[in-house]
């Protein structure tokens, strides 16, 4: 067994040996406690937050709720923005495009995948809606938080350094979302519920929002149940214009002379230049409607022993409807057009404005219709108890498991060819939305005069399964500095894989789409006529489309969704085991305490890889989805099943110190080594080679994988903070942090030798006739490389004459690899200024955030980066006694624009506008 030693491993345990051997004995204080109470209103829920903050040895930030199922957001992303050094995203990835609600937490200028997200101290299992982000890449670990109401959270804690004692798995962090339990209720019987609606102003739809919660427990408080069920809808319509490109090709697409004849004819000097592939006028439509509960259950027989069962399920269905109406300047600069108004960056090379015109009537247009059954959903059960055994040693533990999934059942797909004589675009910066027409100037849409494709996998179930048990051992001692040795040991077994065939559908050859396209009947219904207001100008507006049902009925005769288009290049499997024990010292002196500690992580994982082959007897053999593509195909390439196993061991010290440098000003220092696991489908992603026509296999082919032997991120961490209570319910702090990371995972190359068929000019991949050949092949897959994070924090927040008061936190952070590329999940400049009134009868908060560029990863050949941007939000509250209560809370109040772009700022890749939402909610409480 090979076991990770860093400096800092031997630092610990010296530390721990000087602390046990002192000589000086010394008092030693109850350890601090987080334990949860009720509070309510703002400058409430302010103080026990900063209490928690204060007191705790290691450096975190706690957000409280305001009152019972009332944080101070409706999203607990929300509230999680305002914390200094949290970036939030408004979607897993790029891919799925940014929408109105946020939905990932990452810390410090890095990926969501590198924060660890809880739930009342343990891990819990995820579930994505949308099928990019099921099985797309970049797949990771973070949680989405529209799994999530704030009605159930009672308070949450950002941890920003890694104790021994902490479950291993944030490099940046953690998130700790702590729900209520039954006996810390004041009184015997409590019972509160929340009845509102939201009203979304782009789709212009309001939706109800019910929740309630039940808690009673018995007059000698030692047995407690909790009820508590939420049932929420939303309607969403996001606006955009999208520059981008099909799946395999690049959104930038060059120009040569064997593809593009006549346009280097005409204009030689085009010749190496490159223009935006696909733009299109893209109208989301989507009804959320997410259910669930949580069933509590805590045992308090003495004062000494503590257990509770805790059970959450949460599901959303989340069916969408996307329609992309686009102009192919793929097609169009290929087939032979006659062009006017050129223009070219000359800093980028990139083909800025081009019109088109026709000989005879050219298909230069595509039109996607895209109607998905969605939905995604989380569970947990979870066993937690505590035994103070004696005064000096108590015992504690938990056991679980969680359950995710996320899952697209069915796509329901059109692809329209659109027949014109002329088109264009311009492209207006990376800022605005570019221009663009098919056959019209004026706005106007043509509809499909044909079938293109028909396409969209089908039977797409993700499941995330985890379980784990833990058992924690706090001594305490008389021994000098040393205040209580702390210990424990973990063991978990986590799972993410697709669950069945994926069958990527395509067109039903006997019934022929082709000659039978969506008749033009069927587009009954139009864009609105406000659509990609505030987004710019010159693209169309005016469209037609199908109904979901229209699109169901059509596909039910004309797709093929055979088993023999089994899509296994998206299939994937992870499975980890890990087992951790610890030791840790908690330290106290005069004026200062702190904590160190080891922990031992032992990993095993075993990850799904799919290797190309045309030998049927390998095991796990599936013939390839495009076997079906047309009617000459009959027996190409297809894939069998390897499971690529193996086992490291990290150890991961950790050191943090407290000091009250004075009565009002406490410092901290901490030292640490963390590590996260890959993501998903950077381990278990198919092999996918590219065509190849050397017979003499020297020629180095390209191509993508998965790579599975990726180490974990590795990072050693420093934070320093320093803090000043000036005030009640007030304070400034500043603080410096640094990531070392050693083994970080982004896009690289990998020379792999695979066997391969030659195609010749003309012929057919994956034909059994062609040579087949073994040859060195480059795949684009992900790497270890070394990076580094370095960052400053501030804060502050403190009462104005008593009912008001302000607060405001900036967060500068560097975060590039050793190439100096910037990191995903990247924000280099991040900040939020807010305020707040609150007397007795009302209540009032204004918020804005703003985060500058964020990098969000690789799309389509180009980077893909959110360009920076604010958001402000508002909550309004007015209490008409200690039972009853009514709140409104706004979000998204300055209408953002979501804005994203490629390599350049001045290459747009895609803009949104999800528009603003309301809550209004009467609460009442017994």
């Amino acid at each position: 067994m090979k076991v990770k030693q860093t400096p800092i491993s031997h630092a610990v345990f010296i530390a721990l040996l000087g602390a046990s051997g002192a000589t000086m004995a010394q008092t030693a204080p109850a350890q601090n406690q987080l334990d949860a109470v009720v509070v309510t209103g703002i400058r409430a829920s302010q103080e026990k937050s900063l209490s928690v903050k204060r007191n705790a040895d290691t450096h975190i930030d706690v957000i409280s709720a305001e009152d019972i199922g009332k944080m101070p957001d409706k999203n607990v992303a929300d509230s999680l923005a305002r914390v200094p050094g949290v970036t939030i995203l408004n979607s897993p990835s790029g891919g799925s495009g940014g929408f109105d609600e946020r939905d990932r937490v990452g810390l410090r200028g890095t990926n969501p995948s590198l924060t660890q997200t809880l739930l009342d101290g343990h891990s819990v299992a995820n579930g994505d809606w949308f099928v990019l982000d099921q099985t797309g890449a970049g797949v990771g670990r973070s949680v989405s938080f529209s799994l999530l109401p704030s009605e159930l959270v009672s308070r949450v804690e950002v941890h920003k350094n890694a104790s021994a004692s902490d479950i291993e798995g944030g490099t940046a962090g953690s998130v700790n979302i702590i729900t209520r339990k039954p006996l810390d209720f004041a009184k015997s019987l409590t019972f509160e519920a929340g009845i509102g609606a939201v009203y979304a102003d782009l789709p212009k739809k309001t939706d109800p929002q019910l929740s309630a919660l039940l808690a009673w427990k018995n007059e000698a408080k030692t047995f407690g149940v909790l009820v508590q069920a939420f049932s929420e809808k939303r309607s969403l319509r996001r606006d955009g214009v999208e520059t981008f490109a099909l799946d395999g090709a690049k959104a930038l697409t060059p120009i040569t002379p064997a593809n593009h004849a006549a346009v280097v004819t005409q204009n030689p000097s085009l010749a190496g230049k490159v223009f935006p592939n696909l733009i299109g006028s893209a109208l989301f439509t989507q009804e959320r409607e997410r259910k669930g509960g949580v069933i509590s259950t805590q045992i308090k027989p003495t004062s000494d022993i503590d257990i509770t069962l805790t059970g959450m399920s949460s599901k959303m269905d989340a069916d969408n409807y996307n329609r992309n109406y686009m102009l192919a300047n793929q097609w169009a600069m290929s087939r032979n057009p006659t062009l006017s108004n050129v223009e070219v960056d000359p800093a980028t090379n990139i083909v800025t404005k081009a019109n088109y015109t026709f000989a005879t009537p050219t298909i230069i247009g595509v039109y996607d219709l895209i109607s998905r059954k969605a939905s995604a959903e989380t569970n947990f059960l979870n066993l937690e108890g505590s035994w103070k055994v004696s005064n000096a040693l108590k015992l504690s533990g938990n056991a679980g498991t969680s359950h995710g999934k996320g899952k697209t059942l069915a796509q329901d797909v059109y692809e329209g060819d659109i027949t014109a004589s002329s088109g264009g675009f311009e492209l207006k910066g990376g800022g605005t939305a570019p221009a663009f027409n098919i056959g019209n100037a004026n706005g106007s849409a043509l509809k499909p005069s044909g079938t293109d494709w028909i396409f969209g996998d089908q039977n797409v179930i993700v499941q995330d399964k985890d379980r784990w048990a833990q058992v924690d051992a706090e001594y305490t001692l008389d021994a000098g500095v040393l205040r209580s040795l702390k210990f424990g040991a973990r063991a978990s077994e986590h799972k993410r894989y697709t669950d069945g065939p994926i069958v990527g559908q395509g067109p039903n050859w006997d019934a022929d789409p082709f000659k039978n396209p969506l008749p033009a009947s069927a587009y009954t219904q139009t864009y609105p006529s406000n659509f990609g207001s505030g987004l710019g100008s010159g693209f169309p507006t005016g469209i037609a489309y199908p109904t979901a049902q229209a699109l169901a009925d059509y596909n039910a005769k004309y797709a093929n969704r055979d088993i023999s288009r089994r899509m296994v290049t998206h299939e994937y499997s992870v499975k980890e085991e890990s087992s951790a024990g610890y030791v840790q010292g908690n330290l106290d002196g005069e004026g200062w305490s702190g904590n160190v500690g080891l922990r031992l992580v032992r990993t095993k994982s075993s990850t799904l890889v799919w290797v190309p082959t045309s030998d049927k007897t390998l095991p796990g053999y599936v013939p390839s989805a495009f076997a079906a593509v047309g009617p000459n195909w009959t027996d190409p390439t297809g894939y069998y099943q390897t499971f690529h196993d193996r086992s490291y061991t990290d150890a991961l010290p950790s050191a943090s110190v407290r000091i009250d440098v004075t009565p009002k000003v406490v410092a901290r220092l901490a030292l640490s080594r963390t590590l996260t696991r890959p993501d998903y489908t950077a381990l278990s992603a198919a092999q996918l080679l590219g065509g190849y026509s050397d017979p003499t296999g020297k020629a180095v082919g390209t191509g993508t994988s998965g790579n599975p032997d990726l180490d974990p991120i590795r990072s050693t961490n420093f934070d320093a903070n320093i803090e000043w209570y000036f005030a009640p319910r007030a304070f400034v702090s500043m603080g410096a942090f640094h990531m070392n990371i050693g083994s970080y995972i982004t896009d690289g190359t990998q020379r792999v030798m695979a066997s391969t068929d030659v195609t010749p000019a003309g012929g057919q991949q994956g034909n059994p006739a062609n040579l087949r050949v073994t040859a060195p092949f480059d795949l684009t897959t992900q790497v270890n490389k070394k990076a580094s994070v370095t960052g400053l924090e501030f804060a502050f927040e403190m009462p104005v004459f008593n009912n008001f008061g302000v607060n405001a936190n900036y967060t500068y952070a560097d975060a590039h690899d050793a190439s100096g590329h910037v990191l995903r999940g990247a924000v280099k400049h991040t900040v939020n200024l807010g305020g707040f009134f609150e007397n007795d009868q009302l209540s009032a908060r204004l918020n804005y955030g703003y985060n500058s560029d964020n990098f969000l990863g690789r799309d389509r050949g180009t980077d893909y980066f959110q360009r920076g941007a604010g958001v402000l939000s508002a909550s309004l509250g007015y209490k008409l006694n200690d039972n009853f209560a009514v709140s409104l809370d706004a979000q998204n109040l300055n209408d953002p624009v979501l804005k994203y772009y490629g390599d350049f700022k001045s290459q747009p890749r895609a803009i949104y506008k999800n528009g603003r939402q309301f809550y209004l909610t009467a609460r009442v409480k017994y």
